[in-house]
């Protein structure tokens, strides 16, 4: 197991005496519908290691070419594991150390670096982008003369939900597209506004650039990448296929999988989409959520970024762990929000050709985990509730339903 950083010995005298003040209670009372004690009385091994039992059935039953994951706890890494292979058909396993693009995961690295800077008065989250991209319009030219850095993370652009998508898949250049958000039509107008966005959420990039003179790619390594010790964490297709160890992107291919080369596309908005990283290299990175790294991500500005601004209901349709667990949904500042059973879940999703990822923090509980996979499968994401479930001591459910592919079989 690893230590985070930064921590002190006198927070951890209050969690063990919180620990055992709350083993106490858990003794006396059912610590929830099971009777399963708290997370912060009880240790979370024997939880890790049954979810990683299911990321093997999910690889092994699922046909899930490869998958890693990490969870962390209390400031430890508690299981940094590889599933399967980076490549369909050939022995080489995917561990810890395999780069994955982690697609929109990459949100919450725009949200926390444009913190940073909030934090250090470079800028801040009402500055208009009008100030700082004096060329920035919008159809609505009094809408993008109020449009705010804020409004930016948190999607309140006023634009129809990913805008120009399309055409950044038909490999239109983001400085066109970003250039032609004038042409679309608002979608809505005021503060509640929201529709996600890949394209103008990017013209962070952009503002960054003009308040560092450095490229957003750069700052975000030199003030998150490197001091978090995420050594394994890039940007773009070079970068990742110059990995010592990376996971090949799969699509459908009738009843298996084929791999092709990771599409460049969403590589050319790096704030939206950019990310590489491994397993080894999120944990660190949810450490740093979690505030295991204040002297590189201090508090306010995880209160800055996992702060819920817009509703955002249609999130808690979909699949059957959110129409069941989650009871509202918010978007902050590149990290969603949700109320999963009465307890916070800051999370964020990810999928690109070829890969899918999710992520999720259960904050009250310094709990974290990550899920990276290299195929066009929803089965891995049953893990993630799995998981959350095991570590609130909630009725346990059949999120993944392995069952199917036994019958397939």
């Amino acid at each position: 197991m690893v230590q985070a950083k930064g921590s002190k010995v006198s927070r951890w005298v209050l969690v063990a005496i919180a620990a055992l003040a709350l083993a106490g209670a858990a003794a006396a009372a059912p610590g929830s519908e099971t009777g399963t004690a708290p997370p912060a009385a009880r240790d979370l091994g024997p939880a890790v290691r049954h979810i990683e039992r299911l990321a093997r059935r999910v690889v092994d039953e699922a046909g899930v070419v490869g998958l890693a994951m990490a969870v962390v706890h209390r400031g430890e890494v508690l299981g940094e594991a590889g599933f399967g292979n980076a490549i369909a058909g050939r022995d080489d396993p995917v561990d810890a150390d395999t780069v994955f693009r982690i697609a929109s995961l990459s949100k919450a690295f725009a949200g926390t670096m444009t913190a940073l800077l909030v934090e250090r008065g470079a800028l801040g989250f009402d500055t208009r982008l009008a100030d700082q991209l004096p060329a920035f319009t919008l159809k609505d030219a009094q809408v993008a003369e109020h449009l705010t850095v804020r409004d930016i993370l948190s999607h309140r652009v006023g634009l129809p939900r990913n805008a120009f998508d399309p055409l950044l898949e038909q490999d239109e250049p983001y400085p066109v597209l970003a250039s032609r958000l004038a042409e679309v039509p608002s979608a809505c107008q005021g503060d509640a506004c929201y529709g996600y966005q890949n394209v103008a959420f990017s013209l962070i990039g952009d503002v960054v650039f003009a308040v560092t003179g450095s490229f957003y790619t750069r700052e975000v390594e030199r003030e998150l990448f490197h001091p978090l010790g995420m050594y394994g964490a890039t940007f773009g297709r070079e970068a990742l296929e110059a990995s010592a160890s990376w996971a090949q992107p799969h699509v459908r291919s009738g009843r298996g999988w084929r791999v092709v080369r990771p599409k460049e596309t969403y590589y050319r908005i790096p704030p939206a989409a950019g990310v590489n990283a491994s397993a080894r290299d999120m944990a660190q990175w949810m450490l740093a959520q979690l505030g295991h790294y204040p002297e590189v991500v201090s508090p306010d500005v995880i209160a800055s970024v996992q702060a819920p601004l817009v509703e955002t209901p249609y999130e808690i349709g979909g699949s059957p762990w959110r129409r069941e667990r989650l009871r509202s949904a918010h978007y902050g500042l590149g990290w969603r929000v949700f109320d999963y059973a009465g307890e916070t879940l800051v999370f964020h999703g990810g999928a690109v050709q070829g890969y899918r990822a999710l992520l999720g923090l259960l904050p009250e509980h310094d709990f974290g985990i990550v899920i990276l996979w290299n195929c066009e499968s929803g089965v891995p994401g049953g893990l993630l509730p799995s998981a959350l479930d095991r570590v609130l001591g909630l009725p346990q459910k059949d999120w993944l339903e392995l069952h199917r592919f036994a019958r397939r079989r």
